[in-house]
């Protein structure tokens, strides 16, 4: 099973894509970001994004997608940009035919770690020794899209063993 996962933004959105396997085990198959200039249009950015996105899904074909949510912000800027970043992702990934599941910061700290409250340091330990990683994944958008695919491939896993026993 292979399972996108993205944390998103304008200026750069994080995504990972990391395969499950059926004996628990997990391997990192890309990751990366997509930036877009400073000074370009936002529209153009989205544009941008959205086209981005889509090459990615066409190359890789994944079986599930994951999002970071929007959690409270203290920049309401910031949290516009997000927010807008976050509608082209869902769109891109709704219209490639992927269910799209949302996790916030906390649920995807509690699945990749075991606490939730876990610092960016030790989430990222987590995800380079649950991927089997050289080093920490860079730039750390990348090591948060990973984090929010193992959060998603984890939760996919349950949910087939608990179809399969019903």
């Amino acid at each position: 099973m292979l399972v996108l996962g993205i944390d998103p933004g304008t200026a750069t959105t994080g995504y990972g894509l990391v395969r499950a396997f059926p004996d628990g085990s997990f391997a990192a198959v890309d990751y990366g970001v997509i930036l877009t200039p400073a000074k370009t249009p936002l529209a153009e950015r989205l544009l941008q994004l959205h086209r981005q996105l889509d090459a990615l899904l066409q190359q890789h074909a994944p079986d599930g997608a994951a999002v970071e949510k929007l959690f409270f912000q203290r920049n309401v800027t910031t949290a516009m940009s997000v927010g807008q970043a976050r509608g082209v992702v869902l769109l891109t990934l709704a219209r490639h035919g992927l269910a799209v599941a949302e996790y916030t910061p906390n649920e995807i700290k509690e699945a990749v770690t075991g606490y939730g409250s876990a610092g960016k340091a030790q989430m990222q330990r987590m995800v380079q020794m649950l991927l089997m990683l050289e080093s920490i994944p860079r730039p750390d958008d990348a090591a948060d899209a990973l984090a929010v695919a193992l959060c998603h491939a984890q939760r996919m896993r349950w949910e087939s063993r608990l179809e399969g026993e019903m």
